[in-house]
């Protein structure tokens, strides 16, 4: 089935049940960024309040929820277009991926991407401290671009650079009320699957149900992550991403 055929009705009958775990990073400091402003932490709580109240308004169908769930859905707009979210006052998306370990690969591509843009940036002497934390994901309405017959088109899904067909089928999937989209990771050397949540009511918890702390060594060829608790160590040469924007 090419792109032009799928129409909106024709994902809405491709729509499946999907019940399983979000793994997405995030760099430590969001824990601890105002904790050095402070003396004490009725102090930092008071400043973050102080802080909040001048961000966006958190969406309602996302109020009861943790800020690591509601951020993405928070902020407009969006600068740059992403595989399933335009640039612009767009609708958010929260971006996971089904294992830490392809999270951390997407984590470690574009950390690569950005020294690559930047080449006037050293690469840093000490290792990134993120945080892998885990989403329990349930819903009925889940389009997986990993199985036919939406997989007959995986050459549009899995461009590296060019986001044109994942976007107009984002477009597509949303008028079809679909939550999920399940895709192949294209920065996963090991292609493993990424989750696009499009509506924040496929949380199936309010909470992260686990956490992960990382402490990612960057160097000009090869990265290296560590955890600890679970023990964990991860390992990726920036040419197994195969992607021209690295050289």
């Amino acid at each position: 089935m090419s792109q032009t055929i799928w129409t909106v009705d024709a994902l809405s009958s491709e729509l499946a049940p999907y019940d399983g775990t979000g793994w997405r990073m995030v760099e430590a400091r969001h824990q601890i960024s105002t904790q050095k402003l402070v003396d004490t932490l009725d102090e930092q709580q008071l400043l973050e309040e102080m802080l909040d109240e001048v961000k966006p308004q958190v969406p309602e169908v996302c109020a009861h929820l943790h800020f690591l769930l509601f951020t993405p859905f928070r902020y407009k707009p969006y600068p740059h277009a992403s595989r399933f979210r335009r640039a612009g006052m767009t609708p958010g998306i929260f971006y996971a991926s089904e294992q830490v370990e392809t999270a951390m690969a997407e984590t470690v591509f574009y950390r690569y991407l950005f020294f690559s843009e930047s080449p006037d940036t050293p690469f840093p002497t000490n290792a990134l401290i993120h945080t892998a934390f885990a989403v329990a994901l349930k819903t009925e309405k889940m389009l997986d671009l990993m199985s036919d017959p939406l997989a007959q088109d995986a050459e549009l899904w899995t461009n590296k650079q060019n986001y044109d067909a994942c976007l107009d089928l984002s477009d597509k999937a949303r008028a079809a009320h679909a939550e999920i989209i399940r895709y192949q990771s294209v920065r996963d050397p090991r292609a493993g699957a990424n989750l696009a949540v499009l509506d924040p009511v496929a949380f199936a918890s309010p909470e992260p149900i686990a956490h992960q702390t990382w402490h990612i060594h960057i160097r000009p060829d090869v990265a290296q992550a560590i955890c600890a608790f679970p023990a964990l160590s991860l390992e990726f040469r920036k040419g197994d991403f195969a992607d021209d924007r690295l050289n």
